[in-house]
């Protein structure tokens, strides 16, 4: 049964899936990221540069204006609400943006989260202040790219998470004093101070509740519930937000050797899981050379417990950058499908290197002419090699190194003045 490979006839299909594939490698390298946090921290700072007339309006008030009003309501409904929402949402967005360069996958979520309440603001409330009407299509644009490249927002980081509690607990606290001075004639004693609903704010979100200040209605006790609640989750995200990379980084930091190993220079990189590729290991590490082996994903191994193992594509120029195959001096494509091995020969050539040379396995002699197309620098046909030779030691005649030479590189002309050192002698030489 014979292998599915590149016709002969027409080399420009091989030429076209590796085309093809480097495309999809190239869009997955495209800094989107960067994008989507330029976009976002751009409307953050419209947001608050939009709000900044009305906070100097504001500062420029009496402080016993409205620090101490007896009806506070007034001055929250006319202009409180609206300019402390934008600033809020925009300081959340800049700094969420600083989250999103860094690929974070809490920064993601926090700014759909602020982007959907900034859509939902101006659709059944905004006055004009946050943003005209025109913008919603922005922001919709803006939500549908985030959700679309959510997938590549999968860091953790500490910077990210700090970020993150720094700004919940600024929203957190901002929410809850202005909350309770709304609704500061519902407690006992009435709370009509910012000192008094600061003081108060801390305490309900600790749940320490010392008992000497407590709401008196139904729309109190329901605030101050969701006081309680929305502290202690902020408590418990923002721990995992910030502990979470931590112990992530210590993890890597207990695996720092073995990451180490993938930092080899002049090594030779094995691709396979066969009994030639077991052999092939077994006698360059007894000669005393770095190896580094890449195993396909899901293929069970046999390779010792200290071997120096890369799991993943070895068709993807990541998974052999991975393998750090621009520094090695060899790739063995020692697989047993040769139309896989074909491939990995042009992701090595992609991967570069000055020095590395590729090694292609040919398992079926049918396939020797195609595996030339994509010119790997020594062609490895166990089955010709074994029978020229078999045939030869059967007829009495000689078996000369131009002979080897011509079977092994087919593809070098001057082979037999110059021969390349094969990846078992180099060692000794």
């Amino acid at each position: 049964m014979t292998m599915p490979i590149p016709k002969p006839s027409s080399p420009f299909k091989i030429h076209w899936q590796h085309l093809s594939h480097s495309l999809k490698q190239g869009y997955s390298r495209l800094p989107l990221h960067w994008v989507l946090a330029v976009l976002i921290a751009t409307h953050g700072i419209i947001l608050l540069k939009a709000s900044l007339p009305e906070v100097y309006v504001l500062l420029k008030t009496p402080t016993t204006s409205w620090l101490h009003l007896e009806d506070l309501h007034q001055l929250i409904d006319s202009l409180f609400i609206e300019v402390l929402f934008a600033v809020m949402l925009g300081a959340g967005l800049v700094t969420n943006a600083i989250g999103l360069v860094l690929r974070a996958r809490t920064a993601w979520f926090m700014s759909l989260f602020l982007l959907l309440c900034n859509l939902s603001y101006d659709l059944f409330y905004s006055t004009g202040l946050i943003s005209e009407k025109s913008v919603n299509s922005y922001l919709l644009a803006v939500i549908a790219l985030l959700a679309l490249y959510g997938r590549r927002f999968n860091q953790a980081s500490v910077i990210s998470g700090t970020l993150f509690a720094a700004l919940g607990v600024v929203l957190l606290l901002t929410y809850s004093i202005f909350g309770v001075l709304y609704l500061g004639k519902e407690y006992t004693p009435n709370i009509t101070n910012l000192s008094d609903a600061f003081y108060f704010a801390i305490v309900t979100m600790s749940t320490v509740g010392f008992g000497d200040i407590v709401p008196s209605t139904s729309h109190s006790r329901l605030f101050t519930n969701s006081m309680i609640i929305l502290g202690i989750t902020l408590f418990a995200t923002s721990m995992s937000a910030v502990v979470g990379p931590l112990v992530q980084g210590r993890i890597q930091y207990l695996l720092k050797d073995k990451h180490a190993k993938r930092m080899k220079k002049n090594h030779i990189i094995i691709v396979g899981a066969n009994a030639l590729t077991y052999s092939v290991y077994n006698a360059l590490s007894k000669n005393g050379h770095e190896v580094v082996v890449i195993v396909p994903t899901g293929m069970n191994h046999d390779y010792p417990a200290n071997a120096d193992i890369v799991v993943g594509d070895p068709t993807d120029s990541d998974v052999l950058n991975e393998a750090n195959a621009p520094h090695a001096t060899y790739v063995l494509a020692l697989r047993d499908d040769d139309a896989e091995n074909a491939f990995i020969v042009l992701a090595a050539r992609e991967a570069g290197g000055t020095q590395m040379r590729t090694v292609a396995l040919v398992n079926t002699p049918i396939h020797l002419n195609k595996i030339k197309q994509v010119n790997p620098d020594v062609i490895l046909s166990l089955q010709s090699l074994g029978a020229e030779i078999l045939a030869r030691l059967v007829t009495g005649e000689p078996i000369s190194d131009d002979l080897i030479n011509q079977l092994l590189f087919p593809l070098d002309k001057s082979s037999t003045n110059s021969t390349p050192s094969s990846p078992t002698s180099s060692k000794q030489n």
